[in-house]
């Protein structure tokens, strides 16, 4: 099976390039995206074209389907531009969390999409939550109070602003939050620390894969939830463990991503990777 790996800011998938259709289990997923066992991804991304524009499928380790992933989205347009399916003009991509457009820019090593309107009904989200919208909705979680934000970005996301934020604190309370019953689809968790009127600091919990260095979705909510609450401007500069995401937050909050992407590796994976798994 033949893949191309890149990397956005440390989140790294790989695009499958193989002829035959894609047709893995959750255990053999799994495997691939295992950094010991196997390849070593954060997902894989998997081309679903449609007549009308191009598809993407986006499988998470654990095997489940993301709706969308603002870094999967750029690494998917490099990939298009790397086939030469797609140049320096806007492009439609279509995922299950809705379709986006994109633009490949400096030979391939910036991407901007444009990833639609950060949404804040609880409904829409989902979140059980029985009221209309649910900003600044306080929850215990182990024994900290917190003050939750879920918003949806065509998956789900809860943020919660903190006073000083790290990579242990996404990895204490960061599954907590994601399998809590207010969330029936799960969630991403983002622990934010206010940084200035452009500028915000963001660890990421992310659904379905853990610990991340930096996510596209988990930006853009945090940059949404930060304009809808009065704290920042429209343009906001995303830090990240991995590196440096730019967001626009319109007034009608429409939101546009740019970041940096690179390809890694073109890799076969040997059928023996999956022998064990019986």
């Amino acid at each position: 099976m033949n893949f191309v790996k890149y990397q956005a800011l440390g989140n790294d998938y790989l695009v499958y390039a193989g002829d035959a259709p894609f047709a893995l289990t959750a255990t053999q997923i799994g495997r691939i995206c295992d950094r010991h066992h196997g390849i070593g991804s954060d997902g894989i991304l998997v081309a679903n074209h449609t007549d009308a524009a191009f598809g993407l499928r986006i499988l998470n380790p654990d095997g489940s389907e993301a709706e969308k992933s603002g870094n999967g989205l750029r690494i998917f347009s490099r990939y298009l531009w790397d086939c030469g399916l797609v140049a320096g003009q806007p492009f439609d991509i279509v995922t299950a969390g809705g379709t986006v457009t994109s633009q490949v820019f400096d030979d391939g090593r910036t991407v901007e999409v444009s990833m639609g309107n950060a949404e804040f009904a609880c409904a829409r989200i989902p979140v059980l939550i029985d009221a209309p919208e649910a900003l600044d909705y306080p929850l215990e979680i182990d024994g900290v109070a917190l003050r939750i934000n879920p918003v949806s970005m065509g998956n789900p996301h809860c943020v919660v602003f903190v006073e000083q934020t790290s990579r242990e604190l996404a990895c204490r309370l960061g599954p907590l939050l994601e399998n809590h019953p207010l969330f029936p689809r799960r969630t991403n968790v983002q622990f934010v620390q206010w940084l200035s009127r452009d500028a915000l600091r963001v660890e990421i919990w992310e659904r379905g894969a853990g610990y991340t260095l930096s996510s596209g979705t988990s930006s853009c909510a945090a940059a949404s939830v930060a304009r809808r609450l009065g704290l920042c401007d429209e343009r906001i500069d995303l830090h990240l463990a991995g590196g440096l995401l730019n967001i626009r937050v319109e007034d009608d909050f429409k939101v546009t991503m740019r970041g940096a992407v690179q390809r890694v590796a073109g890799i076969d994976l040997d059928p023996e990777a999956f022998a064990d798994l019986g």
